[in-house]
């Protein structure tokens, strides 16, 4: 066990003390005010205050964060730290205050402050630390994590080290199930007189061949992604958008056709699933419970997980009202505008609410990579693409991390606009998976 001194126990330091516990040890640290127990202690101590109680002891000098209550803009000063970018310098036997540091990135502190937004509304990635100084394409915080296990076991040879080995789960948005099938008449004549007049004809005889049971609808990629999961031995997670009413960005066809009912039943019975949050739902409260209770009775199962459409939230209150609804993980941990670690972390953590300055039970897992930001916003082609994946792969392996990625059914089904996207998705799924 490693006991932790403090001159103050706070709700901040609590968990980031049992955050790096769990993550180094397997166990979270034991904090102590206690100047005596932990003088006494002769097991392994890190003292966290700004004076020194003994030889024994590793001196991780505190900065005031965690002691605070309050939400204020922090001054801070990046440095390197064995080839990699820290924060809140200090002089003890660590460079800076690594609990600090932790808790910064851990808890979307920056994004509890003003802050521009994006053209959907949300904290634009730009305001990021990690961001401007270059480190949100790295999990920093197991980076970190790594180099203060080694501080450790050098300080306190006998202490025992949690090993956690690498971790691949693919998940899949279904924001639109089908290109063509199901649509209704209205949005059918609709889309096929959009493409006569845009004099798209290759793609009117493809809707009437779909139409007709002719040909498979482009976007219905689910028995080619059943198959590849079949020959990689993955489990994947599916997050299925479920809106009773169409908008601006839910479009899916609707919970209660048959075609849907069907598809949602067939991936309930094979694999976890959960709720994709409708754009409306952000701001129509009530709608989160009726699309859970409608993919509750469709699945028959009971659903405690979510990923927010579009990547839309907000903190504290999208998080509040998933766990009012009985969420108890999320996905949504990640950028809908670029790729990279949101949270600078490539393991899951439970959210701490910094308004209420308290631990929730809600468990976030992060992602890095989302496809359709290869495509929209950073207009990558497919190679291009593959190799920011490998990038990813690349350095949550090097810290035994879990590698958390985002696809659409539309990007792997035989839609012109994504050509060559299922080939470089399949190639990497074997690289991956070659190395579990």
């Amino acid at each position: 066990m490693v006991i932790v001194y403090t001159n103050k126990i706070t709700p901040r330091l609590q968990y980031v003390a049992d955050f790096i516990g769990k993550e180094i040890t397997g166990e979270a640290f034991q904090l102590t005010i206690d100047s005596f127990v932990f003088n006494d202690y002769t097991g392994p101590k890190i003292n966290y205050s700004d004076t020194k109680i003994n030889k024994e002891e590793l001196r991780v000098k505190n900065s005031s964060l965690l002691f605070e209550d309050s939400i204020e803009e922090q001054k801070i000063t990046c440095f390197e730290v064995n080839g990699h970018k820290a924060f809140f310098r200090t002089d003890g036997d660590y460079p800076f205050d690594i609990f600090a540091a932790i808790f910064y990135l851990l808890s979307r502190y920056e994004e509890y402050l003003p802050h521009p937004r994006d053209i959907y509304g949300r904290y634009a990635h730009e305001n990021s630390l990690a961001f401007k100084e270059g480190f949100l394409n790295l999990p920093l915080v197991n980076i970190w994590l790594g180099d203060f296990r080694k501080t450790l076991k050098e300080k306190f040879p006998a202490l025992a080290m949690h090993s956690s080995s690498f971790n691949f789960v693919p998940t899949y948005d279904i924001d639109e199930a089908f290109a063509f099938k199901h649509k209704g008449l209205v949005k059918t004549v609709g889309g096929i007189a959009r493409s006569i007049m845009n004099r798209e004809w290759s793609m009117v005889n493809e809707r009437i061949n779909v139409l007709r049971e002719k040909s498979q609808d482009p976007y219905d990629a689910f028995e080619w992604m059943d198959k590849l999961h079949e020959r990689n031995d993955l489990w994947p997670m599916y997050f299925f958008h479920v809106a009773t009413a169409k908008g601006k960005y839910d479009k899916n066809i609707s919970p209660a056709h048959p075609g849907m009912k069907v598809l949602i039943k067939q991936h309930a019975e094979k694999y976890p699933i959960g709720i994709h949050p409708s754009w409306a739902s952000g701001d129509q409260e009530s709608l989160l419970n009726e699309e859970i209770r409608i993919l509750e009775a469709t699945s028959g199962k009971k659903i405690n997980s979510s990923r927010q459409h579009y990547i839309r939230f907000e903190l504290p209150q999208t998080f509040r009202r998933l766990i009012v609804a009985g969420i108890t993980d999320d996905y949504s941990m990640g950028y809908g505008s670029i790729n990279g670690f949101r949270a600078s972390v490539a393991s899951s953590f439970y959210w701490y609410d910094l308004k209420k300055e308290q631990l929730t039970n809600l468990l976030l897992h992060p992602f890095c990579f989302m496809e359709a930001n290869s495509f929209f916003e950073q207009k990558y082609l497919p190679q291009r693409a593959y190799e920011e994946m490998m990038h990813y792969y690349n350095a949550v392996k090097a810290v035994n991390g879990t590698l958390i990625t985002i696809w659409h059914n539309s990007f792997l089904g035989s839609y012109k606009s994504f050509t060559g996207w299922r080939d470089v998705y399949e190639e990497f799924v074997r690289q991956v998976s070659g190395e579990l």
